[in-house]
């Protein structure tokens, strides 16, 4: 059987078109990628569908600890909320709210850290 859509010999008990994905009942069949992104448990093991931002966001929550990326982190994390509210098809809302936790609570710890380093050089005058 040939293909309607790009010609190229099919099984004739094929779904769809391996080469154009072009269904036999005329309609376009569904992409891999599509069904990726819409599978909860790849998007789990795989960034398929996720906000880049989000991803960020994540990594620099979890380095947040030594301080210094925790502003990092909050801004990423604020800036993937704001993508993914955008562009509601994007995934990592948990990344991003965990940077922004993160990045928070260390960036906080840092201000804290970098105040009482400031008051003691100055009574150690």
């Amino acid at each position: 059987m040939l293909c309607e859509e790009c010609a190229e010999t099919i099984p004739d008990d094929a779904a769809f078109c391996n080469f154009c994905g072009w269904s036999r009942y005329g309609k376009p069949a569904a992409r891999a990628s599509d069904d990726l992104s819409n599978d909860p448990m790849m998007r789990m093991l795989l960034p398929v569908g996720r906000s880049p931002l989000a991803i960020a966001a994540g990594y620099f929550g979890l380095v947040s600890v030594l301080m210094f990326p925790a502003p990092i982190a909050l801004l990423l994390g604020i800036l993937a909320i704001r993508d993914i509210r955008r562009h509601p098809e994007k995934h990592g809302m948990g990344r991003a709210i965990f940077g922004l936790v993160m990045g928070g609570l260390f960036t906080a710890v840092l201000v804290f850290v970098l105040i009482v380093s400031v008051i003691a050089t100055i009574h150690h005058r």
